[in-house]
């Protein structure tokens, strides 16, 4: 089949959108058929369309792929879990492929992944408060995620930070007793839960200020 003389240009971006979303196969497919393709000359081109598509097949891959690992984790794993570590891991797991479900999906699908975020994350988090002690690794990667759900999902940066800060608080408090077999992955996870909270008071700072500079000039326009 003939290509037509916008395909080496749009071979070029899609290699470029495929780089980007690190799928490095489909990126190398793309730059053979570059390579193979004359050299055409048309200015620039509007690629919305293309990225739209684009966008359209990776987000239906991932909703299956979310939706497979969801099942999976109703229909066995968290059933089948006994210890207080094991079911706060499943549960966590099941928040945060419900969270990623509700990073790209929009109305109504967004509001039901938040919420099914939400709940899996509230039930892992009763358990976990209850049965591990807050260095616990599991415990704490549980918190890391619940509180970027509710930063960058929610909206909620207090909860976000509260949360976040607990957490870091209570394993500061009882780090002499943590295991050598767990102090690396769970000084890693506070360490992330810290610079979180870094950036996010930062931010929320940032916008105090920038409300502040917003309304000056209306209020100096009303004297």
């Amino acid at each position: 089949m003939a290509a037509t003389p916008s395909s080496r240009e749009e071979f070029v971006y899609m290699a470029k959108l495929a780089e980007q979303a690190e799928r490095y196969e489909e990126m190398v497919e793309f730059m053979e058929k570059v390579s193979t393709t004359k050299e055409e000359s048309r200015g620039n081109e509007d690629h919305v369309s293309v990225i739209r598509d684009y966008r359209s097949k990776i987000e239906g891959e991932l909703s299956n792929i979310c939706d497979g690992i969801l099942k999976l984790l109703d229909s066995r794993l968290i059933p089948s879990a006994s210890s207080g570590d094991s079911k706060v891991f499943y549960l966590k797991m099941k928040g945060d492929y419900h969270r990623y479900l509700a990073e790209f999906k929009t109305g109504a699908e967004r509001k039901d992944a938040a919420e099914s975020t939400l709940s899996a994350y509230k039930s892992a988090q009763d358990i976990a408060n209850a049965e591990l002690p807050p260095t616990h690794p599991i415990r704490l990667g549980l918190a890391l995620n619940f509180s970027v759900f509710y930063y960058e999902i929610l909206n909620s940066p207090d909860r976000a930070c509260n949360l976040a800060k607990q957490a870091f608080d209570e394993a500061i408090a009882e780090l002499d007793t943590l295991g050598e077999e767990s102090y690396k992955d769970s000084t890693l996870i506070m360490q992330l839960l810290r610079d979180n909270l870094t950036l996010w008071t930062s931010d929320m700072q940032d916008d105090g200020a920038d409300e502040i500079k917003e309304a000056a000039p209306k209020n100096d326009e009303q004297q």
